[in-house]
């Protein structure tokens, strides 16, 4: 979204007048995971409360913003408790106004999500000794979308790049993004933060450092004449550093301040009060969701590390994240979690990679080339080069980086499935399009019925039932409702039904009739 440039005069001490302009890249992919982050399984639970609020007015117009002194802006942003400056200028200035206006429907809701993250934001960067408003570099990162995914690549909540991330030990497989992980990702991002302090000996450096890379600041740097403030350095850096700052600094201001603007916090149904679980073995989503009611599109919002529905164990490196209301039903249903789990998974019969119908290519315009050119090179439309890259017009500029999607070559489409009543092996697809796993169709079917209540095939529940009557079975340590039906030959919804079971919990000791 191509934002209007904003003409005012640098802050005292300055020595000359200067045009800031927002960069269009760099808030078209703020807007980028904005968007993503209002499509996340909490914030559809909200669409009612969403839609209403979109329909509302601003109540701070960008007129309304324009009337406000720079004196104010600056008195608010001094007054704030920070270690690192918060330099106030034109470029501030612009980013402070996106914010404010062109993105307050989207700042609500990452007001809201900042009461689920923060906390835990903060207990790291402090452990790391790194400054606390550094939590705010989220914002300009990622909107606070572990999902975000940048178009070079760089993924999760501080948008680490493959290599960095692999450096600072995250996991990173063909199951598990730790990139994503919320917590491990904010240790890895303190970490680096602390060693690019270390590097440079200044926290604006260092953050600009986590953008563009130490290299480009030591570049910098040398070009500018060993200067080492960010101010002096600003021509000779990236251009979307040069934004990366001031985007920050307004970030900071917004987040603090963000009631002089009219914003109001929407409130989202997120499970502030969560806790962990270590992975003893590994265990499948649907069947979590099957034991505890939650439900799989939730546990993927409250781990999305996970690459596929699958949790590995990994010799107890991985824990699952869970609502504190269903911890203690979890941990009651642990054992029998494992078991069909591991009882669905034995039972698989391919785990493959698939290629995706298409790739991403990072194209660098050259001298001469059009959109024209650019879209027959790739066998893709003109119309899809604009959507991919948000742009308006068909216009090109030398060295613009283009995202362009073109079909993989590597790619054989996958045979059709047999019909329902034929078909031998039951699909089950992860959220993520390049991976797909199979099990036996049969299989799943028993472990359902365990598990859902329904009679295995051949048998009606009255068979089962007059078939297993009057057989008593003593409840023994370390037994629950599944081990105690599945050996007996009925289901758990059988078995609680004959002895009138109102819950899962069992005594040792106790008395259940199983025939």
């Amino acid at each position: 979204m191509a934002l209007c440039a904003v003409l005012i005069f640098a802050p005292a001490g300055s020595k000359a007048q200067r045009v800031y302009d927002v960069d269009p890249q760099f808030s078209a992919v703020d807007n980028a995971n904005y968007d993503s982050l209002l499509n996340s399984f909490y914030i559809k639970k909200t669409v009612k409360s969403l839609g209403h609020h979109y329909l509302r007015e601003a109540s701070s117009s960008a007129l309304a913003f324009d009337n406000i002194p720079d004196s104010v802006l600056m008195a608010r942003l001094r007054a704030l408790p920070t270690i690192v400056p918060m330099t106030y200028n034109g470029d501030v200035r612009s980013y402070i106004r996106m914010y404010a206006n062109k993105m307050n429907v989207r700042i609500d809701v990452t007001l809201a999500l900042s009461e689920y993250y923060f906390p835990m934001f903060e207990e790291v960067l402090n452990r790391y000794g790194v400054p606390d408003e550094l939590k705010y570099l989220t914002i300009v990162e990622s909107a606070m979308n572990p999902q975000a995914t940048s178009r070079m690549g760089a993924a999760g909540l501080w948008q680490f790049m493959y290599s960095t991330g692999k450096s600072y030990d995250l996991e990173l497989n063909s199951l598990v993004d730790e990139r994503r992980d919320p917590y491990r990702s904010t240790v890895a991002a303190a970490k680096y933060l602390r060693d690019l302090h270390g590097i440079f000996g200044d926290w604006t450096l260092a953050i600009a450092a986590y953008n563009c890379g130490p290299g480009n600041i030591n570049k910098a740097i040398a070009r500018s004449g060993g200067k080492r403030d960010f101010w002096q350095l600003y021509d000779y850096l990236p251009r979307e550093t040069r934004g990366y700052i001031p985007a920050f600094i307004a970030a900071t201001y917004i987040m603090n301040y963000y009631h002089e603007h009219g914003i109001k916090p929407n409130k989202i149904e997120v499970p502030i009060h969560t806790d962990t679980v270590t992975v003893q073995h590994d265990m499948l989503f649907s069947v979590v969701q099957r034991f505890t009611g939650i439900e799989v599109a939730e546990l993927r919002a409250l781990n999305p590390q996970f690459r596929t529905d699958m949790v590995p164990s990994s010799a107890g490196r991985y824990a699952i994240c869970l609502p504190l209301n269903k911890l203690q039903t979890f941990i009651r249903m642990e054992d029998s979690i494992y078991a069909v789990s591991k009882d669905s998974i034995s039972k698989r019969t391919q785990y493959n990679v698939v290629q995706r119908e298409t790739i991403r290519v990072v194209h660098k315009v050259k001298k001469g080339e059009t959109m024209s050119k650019v879209a027959s090179r790739y066998g893709v439309s003109q119309a899809d080069i604009k959507k991919w890259n948000r742009k308006k017009s068909n216009t090109l500029q030398v060295g613009e980086k283009l995202v362009i999607y073109k079909r993989n070559p590597n790619y054989v489409a996958p045979k059709p499935q047999k019909p329902a009543t034929e078909q031998t092996d039951n699909p089950v697809t992860t959220p993520e399009a390049d991976s797909i796993v199979t099990i036996s169709a049969d299989r799943e079917a028993v472990v359902q019925s365990v598990v859902q209540g329904e009679p295995e095939r051949g048998q009606t529940t009255q068979q089962q039932s007059a078939a297993n009557k009057n057989k008593v079975y003593t409840v023994k340590k370390g037994d629950n409702l599944y081990s105690i039906a599945r050996a007996n030959g009925l289901t758990v919804a059988e078995l609680k039904k004959i002895n009138n079971l109102k819950s899962d919990n069992l005594q040792v000791g106790q008395k259940l009739v199983v025939r």
